[in-house]
């Protein structure tokens, strides 16, 4: 793989978890303010809070990343379709561009995995032992 795609795949990776993690932290624990007015916090909100804040941090470092963008993915999707969906048929129009946007990116990553700057290299580089 050259190194510019390797950088930009990780830093794809990198971009989207820290994304990713910060509605779970304005679910849970009120960062930016917090969730906005008269919206409740349902069982199922707090739920993708918590998926938001673990997997966001262990996708940015590179950690399980597949297994996890795949359930973040899910999530986004889930979030789109629910939530954005029911205000009008274009992401545009229901303001549920960032849900769609890191649905294919946590996708893309569940198929294509870290990228060479992650955890889960470094930890593969190490089982595959010394290079001649």
């Amino acid at each position: 793989m050259n190194r510019t795609i390797g950088v930009t795949h990780s830093l794809v990776r990198i971009v989207s978890a820290f994304i990713l993690t910060c509605p779970g932290g304005l679910k849970l624990f009120g960062w930016f303010g917090g969730m906005p007015p008269g919206i409740v916090l349902t069982p199922l909100l707090r739920t993708a809070g918590w998926i938001e804040v673990i997997a966001g941090p262990l996708i940015l470092l590179g950690l399980f990343t597949r297994p996890l963008a795949f359930i973040v993915s899910g999530e986004m999707a889930v979030a789109y379709f629910l939530g954005h969906f029911p205000h009008g048929f274009w992401p545009i129009q229901n303001h549920g561009e960032p849900a769609v946007l890191l649905c294919f990116n946590f996708l893309f990553l569940t198929a294509a995995g870290p990228g060479p700057i992650s955890l889960d290299a470094w930890i593969a580089g190490r089982r595959a032992g010394p290079k001649a």
